[in-house]
């Protein structure tokens, strides 16, 4: 099934191309008698709107669900580095949607990690809009930045800076097995991570409102239920695409900022090699577990706790 979004939307016609069902979401293109496409909202707080909106897409358009997109910026923060012509098309402010339900809510990360969440200039609107989803949304997947603020916001888990900024692809293992989220998933799975922060393993394992489903031994905790699955918070970023790592080193080399090249990702260590993909199939799990098992209506197991 498709992936419904605006026809001048900019990833429509480049996602077509690599085969993935995304069709325009004009009225025009409604058929009578099928059934409701599930709704989703996606607060993109990435400053490259468009490249987030393509990983995004990218696995949404392989799950067979019919799926209604709306996205999501912030009002009290402007983007530099996306057009505003382009916000302004395809983007809400939450006083747009927050009179809505919805079935699943996606914040992604953003890059203010080096920052105290309270000294981010949206904080407080997005405090709002994390309130506002356990009560309007069905399920909400944290990723990244947002799985550590959502953390510290509901459940007071502070986040500790890294020396050096945590890049690379790296290998988890599942935690806790039985979780309809982890179905399918190997022994071994791998996931690119991209963060100057983390949490600490031993106080979520600790928290008796937290489960840590999986973690890595270099890349720490990876994913974390709460809610019997009304909340899924994942430090990682399974939704990349295979150059995305590699675009974020070379910007970062263009800054000044020496980072370190990341790990596992290009053969022999060689960032003039073509990057290995071997997060893939995991991510294809994860998203298509969260949205089947999760936020689907029809198949969703958090109404009868059984998350």
């Amino acid at each position: 099934m498709p992936v419904r979004v605006a026809s001048t939307l900019p990833a429509l016609e480049e996602l077509r191309g690599e085969n993935i069902d995304i069709r325009p979401a004009d009225p025009a293109t409604e058929e009578s008698g099928e059934e409701r496409p599930l709704k989703l909202a996606i607060l993109n707080l990435m400053p490259l709107k468009e490249m987030t909106e393509r990983d995004l897409l990218r696995l949404l358009g392989h799950s067979p669900l019919m799926i209604d997109v709306d996205w999501i910026d912030t009002a009290t923060h402007r983007c530099r580095h996306t057009s505003a012509e382009h916000i302004e098309k395809h983007y809400k402010h939450f006083g747009d949607i927050k009179g809505n339900r919805y079935d699943g809510l996606v914040i992604t990360g953003a890059p203010v990690e080096k920052i105290d969440f309270e000294g981010v200039d949206y904080w407080e609107e997005l405090t709002e809009i994390m309130d506002w989803a356990r009560e309007n949304v069905r399920t909400t997947l944290y990723v990244c930045w947002a799985a550590l603020a959502g953390l510290y916001h509901h459940y007071g888990v502070r986040k500790r800076l890294l020396d050096r900024k945590l890049s690379g692809v790296y290998e988890h293992r599942v935690v806790t097995r039985g979780k309809r989220l982890t179905n399918g998933w190997d022994d071994v799975i791998y996931a690119p991570h991209s963060r100057y922060g983390e949490v600490d393993r031993k106080e979520i394992e600790n928290h008796k409102d937290l489960t840590l489903v999986a973690a890595g031994d270099e890349s720490g905790v990876y994913v974390v239920e709460a809610l019997g699955g009304r909340e899924i918070f994942v430090t990682g970023h399974s939704e990349y695409a295979p150059d995305t790592l590699d675009f974020e080193y070379h910007r970062d080399l263009k800054k000044g900022i020496s980072p370190d090249i990341p790990r596992n990702y290009y053969p022999g260590d060689d960032p003039e090699r073509e990057p290995e993909v071997r997060w893939r199939g995991h991510a294809h799990l994860l998203w298509t577990n969260w949205l089947h098992f999760y936020a689907n209506p029809k198949t969703s197991v958090i109404e009868r706790g059984k998350a």
